[in-house]
């Protein structure tokens, strides 16, 4: 590692001005750890929405820019200490691919929220934008920055529970039980707006979230899957409720459920497995307990925190204090940020997971594999066989099927 490494990797938003929560999130949980800082930002189309969150940020009137088309090239035009480096893309699904492909091009790195595109083809071409580029590629998949979620993926890494036989997953949130983007939140309107969000509302909102955490924990791939979608509001375009019956290729079966009708619900994102040798069962709501029941001996409750006993080294290098003192949903995501910004630092090559990829971030891989769940699941729930399989991203030859 090279001198560069002690300087705060400088970064610029694009998205997330006022009433857009997300934002705020990355911006909280970029600034965190001190090795970032936000310098630039587009936060939104209204001019002076982006004015006051540029204000909000510190920022000096000049590096926030009216658009982001404006932004990348005026910072490309920047000395090489002054300008950004990262670009955060936090817009809605429609503008991920082609910020991302754009910063790519000119020479920044970055890191999307999910998912990364609206549907598995528009996503493939940025694959060959990131290997081409050589620069880093992170997706904001905040719940695999949990330290107990790399606790659980760890035991299970090391034959804790035995063979995995069931896998059980499920995300019920009940804030779109009316028809809410009717009246003009605009974060329910942009979720179901096909245009914006792609072919699947609560599945492709949460439902990649509740998919992605599932396969990373048990490090089984699911390779075919029986769905059903629905959609309770009347008059919603997009679906806000599935079930999916699903197989690994690795001959474990299992549920994934969500919903954003279910009343009552706010973010209920739970993980459990069975292995032959015993469970694990970990709740996004309390992110610094993780059960662990063997077949034979009695349950264990590991808990958060740099003094607590029986954690990998995976979960303590992504904890800041000692037990007691929660950790949550922005250290999570602090966590992703962290480790971008140690790549970008480093002159190390990029990890063995593809293109781009950042060790401990979800990748471009990781995204695409997303969009195929997406995809797999809009097959099933509109065809008339039991079981499809699952549709295997290639960026090479396209999505097979």
């Amino acid at each position: 590692m090279n001198d560069s490494s002690k300087h705060r990797v400088r970064y610029g938003m694009v998205g997330g001005g006022e009433g857009a929560f997300i934002g705020q999130v990355h911006r909280m949980a970029a600034a965190l750890d001190g090795e970032l800082e936000l310098v630039c930002g587009s936060f939104s189309r209204d001019g002076d929405n982006n004015r006051r969150t540029g204000e909000r940020c510190s920022l000096p009137a000049k590096r926030v820019y009216a658009d982001w088309q404006e932004m990348l090239e005026a910072e490309a035009a920047l000395p090489a200490d002054e300008r950004m480096e990262m670009v955060a893309v936090v817009t809605p699904n429609h503008l991920h691919v082609e910020i991302s492909q754009t910063a790519l091009d000119t020479g920044f790195h970055v890191f999307c929220e999910k998912p990364v595109a609206r549907d598995l083809a528009e996503a493939l071409p940025l694959a060959e934008r990131v290997a081409a580029s050589g620069l880093r590629f992170g997706l904001a998949h905040t719940y695999l920055g949990y330290p107990l979620v790399w606790q659980a993926r760890e035991m299970v890494r090391r034959g804790r529970l035995g063979a995995i036989r069931k896998i059980h997953v499920e995300y019920p949130q009940g804030w779109l039980g009316t028809r809410l983007e009717s009246t003009g939140n605009r974060q329910a309107a942009w979720r179901t707006d096909p245009a914006l969000s792609g072919a699947s509302g609560a599945m492709g909102d949460i439902g990649t979230h509740a998919f992605g955490l599932a396969e990373f924990v048990s490090g089984h791939h699911v390779s075919e899957l029986c769905a059903s979608l629905s959609i309770h509001a009347e008059g919603r375009r997009l679906d806000d409720d599935g079930d999916i019956l699903f197989r690994t290729a690795e001959g474990a079966s299992g549920t994934l459920i969500v919903s954003q009708v279910a009343t009552g619900e706010d973010n209920g994102l739970k993980l459990r497995i069975y292995g032959e040798h015993g469970a694990l069962d970990w709740l996004q709501k309390d992110p610094n307990h993780l059960r662990f029941t063997p077949l034979s001996g009695p349950q264990q409750l590991f808990r958060a925190g740099i003094d607590q006993p029986g954690l990998e080294t995976v979960a303590l290098d992504r904890l800041r204090i000692p037990g007691g003192h929660p950790e949550g949903y922005i250290e999570a995501m602090a966590n992703l940020y962290r480790d971008m910004a140690r790549a970008i630092r480093s002159d190390e090559s990029a990890a063995a997971d593809g293109p781009g990829a950042v060790p401990g971030v979800p990748s471009l891989a990781d995204g695409l594999r997303g969009m195929a769940f997406i995809e797999t699941v809009l097959k099933s729930h509109s065809g008339t066989t039991k079981w499809t399989r699952f549709i295997t991203p290639d960026a090479s030859q396209g999505a097979q099927r």
